[in-house]
């Protein structure tokens, strides 16, 4: 297996830069992996600094799978900050793994989980700094197998030019399947060389083979092997409680961005914001049982010492135990964390219950500034509701607010954008009712439509308009009392807009913007909007054509051969009806509108809640984790024309 440990020759670099913890793992947690030359060796990479990858609970996840099986060996790593980077290419000493310091290169897959699409340029700088060549073609029989995964995944054409593999869905059981199929190939002396490689994974369900696949003359991207499936699958877990991971979450020696513990509570969204893809590419429902969610959060918190554990999933609030397993958590002074939390769902005793712990600032996101908006968007919470959540949170002792928004939306107006600071100016005064140390802070970012959601054909706001309307925000904060204001770069919105549904023509130009030493992009201090637009005119990228045009639905779109399991009706319809303002209920609370989520299941219903919302009435479906019949909890049926044709 190659050389073994480099920690000699990394060791003597660490002086010179500024953060050595980053690189020296040691976590209470941490596995000591057994290399041997029968095992698959994957090397499990986050494409940016060790304190924000190290709290992803994927790599943590698949490393624990894969160790716990006879055929493969895991191990983590995180892309070098610039100054071991050039440390490490000045001294000539390779990217390497933080369990054992062992070349990255020895490893028989550098997979990466791609959650933000300005780190794919991190992504050829880990390539690179492995000794492997950057693209595909290149690549020897004896070099790595280099996979991604992760939302990103959804659309791989960027990177179709330097990945070997993309991994769509949930990645439990595949690593699995991909060990297996790779392992066969090594033992059997890597037949057909790195084409049998890709071959053999093109057969694994919800693994996308780029080389294997060409670009029609209409745009459409087509298998170009018999091996290749027209349509690649998304992989989606069934039945979450069989995967209760990570069950020994590593405990860092240095700061990390999210300190405490995490618990995934549920997977999946149906509430159907139009914006999300997340919520979309997600789908369907699948929640952990309260009881083992309970269990891993004591085992957890007993293992690990920390004090403060965050519920995680995109909708927090919708947990059908939440209540129950708060209240179980807090009463052990333990503080909660709520992310992504649904202002329509949180309660008054929900805030009740987590009022027991320390004070931790809570996050909501309404998105649109007004009702009209959010109409728009399909995220149906009214001024009410986010006044009265406020309310709630503020009288039982939370001080410091944080609201989130999009600007850039479909069919915005000035009004909606204006909206967004009434409504942060309202909560304040909220605030002050209860406490004088109320904080609100109003957090804005730029809209990137993303594929598989039903705003994918839109055209993006230009980086100009997007800082017109950041200037109507500055101007109304300063006369709104006890809000600050706070915005994303909206030129990096732009470069994240051309990565999100860009096709294989992007290729060089991100191995241009890396040569030119632009990683990461994600990083304010780093980004240089320059070097994109220098790198799309030298390789003949229209920009404007690629980000900020409307496409019809004749255009193929570079993603299409992927499915998130999504009908295409559904989503262009659901398009429409952002554009007429209608809206669409959460479908566990009526008939199904046939996404397509769950028809490979044979369910329409996957249920997390217990109280129906007012006017609703009780079912019954089908379970999708046990396939037991179980209540389904129904609200007033939509009319036949409000749905469009297509569902």
């Amino acid at each position: 297996m190659g050389r073994g440990s480099i920690w000699e020759d990394v060791e003597r670099l660490l002086d010179r830069v500024q953060k050595p913890a980053r690189y020296i793992g040691l976590e209470d947690g941490a596995a000591a992996p057994e290399h041997h030359p029968d095992k698959v060796a994957w090397l499990l990479t986050y494409p940016d600094t060790y304190e924000v990858g190290l709290p992803n609970a994927g790599l943590q996840i698949l490393a624990e799978i894969l160790n716990e099986r006879d055929d493969a060996v895991a191990e983590r790593c995180y892309a070098p900050w610039v100054d071991l980077e050039a440390e490490l290419r000045r001294a000539g000493v390779p990217l390497f793994s933080i369990e054992t310091t062992r070349p990255a290169g020895d490893f028989d897959i550098l997979a990466f989980n791609l959650a933000a699409e300005l780190t794919y340029t991190n992504v050829l700088s880990c390539v690179d700094l492995a000794g492997v060549p950057v693209r595909t073609a290149d690549r020897a029989g004896h070099d790595p197998l280099v996979l991604i995964g992760g939302h990103c995944s959804f659309n791989p054409e960027p990177l179709a030019l330097h990945v070997d593999a993309a991994v769509l869905g949930d990645g439990e059981e595949v690593v699995g399947e991909i060990t297996e199929v790779i392992g066969a190939w090594k033992r059997a002396g890597q037949p057909g060389g790195r084409r049998g490689a890709h071959r053999a994974l093109a057969a694994v369900p919800g693994v996308y083979v780029p080389s294997l696949y060409r670009v029609a003359a209409d745009g459409r991207v087509v298998p170009d092997d018999p091996a290749a499936p027209a349509v690649v699958e998304k992989r989606t877990i069934v039945d979450l409680a069989a995967w209760p991971y990570p069950k020994r979450q590593l405990v860092p020696l240095t700061e990390v961005v999210h300190d405490r513990l995490n618990v995934e509570v549920f997977r999946g969204c149906t509430r159907g914001c139009r914006f999300c893809q997340a919520g979309m590419i997600t789908r369907p429902v699948r929640e952990r049982p309260a009881a083992q969610v309970s269990q891993m959060v004591t085992e957890g918190l007993a293992r690990t010492g920390h004090d403060e554990v965050t519920l995680t999933s995109l909708s927090t609030a919708d947990y059908s135990g939440i209540e129950e397993v708060v209240g179980a958590i807090t009463c052990n002074d333990v503080a909660v964390s709520l992310p992504s939390l649904r202002v329509d769902a949180f309660t008054v005793g929900l805030a009740a219950n987590v009022a027991g712990a320390r004070r931790t600032g809570l996050t909501f996101a309404p998105e649109g500034g007004t009702w009209r908006m959010r109409k728009v968007i399909n995220k149906l919470i009214r001024e009410e509701d986010l006044y009265t959540a406020v309310d709630a949170a503020f009288s039982q002792g939370w001080r410091r607010l944080k609201l989130y928004f999009l600007i850039g939306l479909p069919t915005e107006r000035d009004e909606d954008v204006l909206g967004i600071v009434e409504l942060g100016r309202r909560c304040a005064e909220i605030g002050r009712r209860h406490t004088r140390g109320a904080s609100v802070t109003v957090s804005v970012g730029g809209f990137v439509p993303k594929p598989h959601t039903p705003f994918q054909w839109f055209g993006q706001d230009t980086a100009a308009e997007l800082q017109r309307k950041v200037n109507l925000l500055r101007t109304a904060a300063r006369s709104a009392k006890g809000v600050q204001l706070k915005w994303h770069d909206p030129t990096a919105t732009t470069i994240e807009g051309l990565m999100s549904r860009g096709d294989r023509t992007l290729g060089p130009v991100l191995e241009a913007v890396w040569r030119a030493g632009g990683t990461f992009q994600e990083w304010t201090e780093h980004f240089e909007l320059g070097r994109w637009l220098e790198a799309c005119r030298d390789c003949g990228v229209d920009l404007e054509a690629m980000v900020h045009r409307d496409r019809p639905r004749s255009e193929p779109l570079p993603w299409a051969h992927l499915s998130a399991g999504l009908h295409e009706d559904f989503l262009w319809q659901d398009w429409e009806d952002a554009i007429a303002e209608a809206t669409l209920e959460d479908c566990r609370w009526t008939p199904c509108y046939d996404c397509g989520a769950c028809t490979g299941y044979g369910v329409e219903h996957v249920v997390a809640s217990v109280t129906p919302p007012a006017g609703g009435s009780q079912g019954t479906g089908q379970d999708l984790a046990t396939g037991d019949v179980v209540p389904v909890l129904l609200g007033p049926t939509r009319t036949a024309a409000s749905f469009g044709t297509g569902r």
